[in-house]
């Protein structure tokens, strides 16, 4: 049994996925920032009224704040998350861009969460969508939800591939 650790990829798809981490989480803290800044002394601040608020919270738990007080266990379990989604893209197991994309986005997030857990012991939210009574969130919370998004419609296209081709197969 031959196991290949590393799968060679193109150098593009490493400067993609490097790139969409190093965004992320940059863009991520640069918004943190701004929401400590400027928004924390006002707390919130209506952009359509009762529809998108800029409400400045500070965290303690998950996402969407649940489990609050248990910063320790997200710590560790983020590290392992994040330790693991990076050995499988830069070692090339990313078998497709979109695998790859998804998982920069989820490394993304997971990272500028971290960075906040670390520094802060809690994670700035500010993003406040009222009309449906959503929980605040950040843009970090918002590139592992779109990157899951993102890596669930990449397996879904992978099982509509491999479906035809067993079909094709059984002709």
């Amino acid at each position: 049994m031959n196991i290949e650790i590393f799968k060679k990829r193109t150098p593009l798809e490493y400067v993609i996925y490097t790139s969409i981490i190093v965004v992320g989480v940059l863009l991520d803290q640069l918004t943190k920032l701004l929401s400590v800044k400027f928004l924390m002394p006002l707390h919130t601040v209506p952009i359509i009224k009762d529809v998108l608020h800029l409400t400045y919270v500070e965290n303690t738990g998950a996402a969407f704040g649940m489990l609050k007080d248990h910063r320790w266990i997200f710590i560790v379990t983020s590290t392992v998350t994040i330790v693991a989604i990076l050995l499988y893209l830069y070692l090339g197991h990313a078998e497709s861009m979109l695998y790859g994309i998804s998982l920069s986005m989820i490394c993304s997030g997971g990272i500028g969460n971290m960075i906040d857990r670390l520094a802060l012991g809690y994670v700035v939210d500010f993003i406040d969508f009222r009309l449906i009574n959503f929980a605040v969130f950040n843009g970090a919370d918002s590139f592992v939800t779109v990157g899951a998004g993102i890596l669930i419609l990449a397996l879904i296209l992978d099982m509509k591939k491999e479906i035809a081709k067993s079909r094709g197969a059984d002709k």
